[in-house]
């Protein structure tokens, strides 16, 4: 088993019942996760995975996405742009400053 170095985990508003149902999963959440892995593989970021969980807790603000083990809590995560200004940050070594949240 290969553990990557980053891990990505975008919130898919899973429950319980295993039904997604909230904020993340409205905005398009889901559709986002195949996005991310090609953008991953393309970047040639091998030491990178990327994860759909259940609610992360922060709705008001989602789509949500976290990255370990810097503990980037990132907010608005709706594009592929947005998307495309975290993994530039993340491979640059810093966070996206502008989808941080605090």
């Amino acid at each position: 088993m290969i553990k990557p170095d980053k891990h990505l985990f975008l919130c898919g508003s899973f429950r319980v019942s295993g039904e997604p149902q909230g904020v993340c999963y409205k905005k398009g959440a889901l559709n986002m996760i195949q996005y991310i892995e090609s953008e991953l593989v393309e970047r040639g970021m091998k030491d990178a995975a990327v994860s759909i969980t259940g609610c992360l807790k922060a709705c008001d603000r989602g789509p949500i996405m976290v990255i370990y083990p810097d503990n980037y809590w990132y907010g608005g995560v709706e594009s592929e742009d947005v998307v495309d200004e975290i993994l530039d940050a993340l491979e640059e070594g810093r966070e996206a400053e502008k989808y941080i949240l605090k």
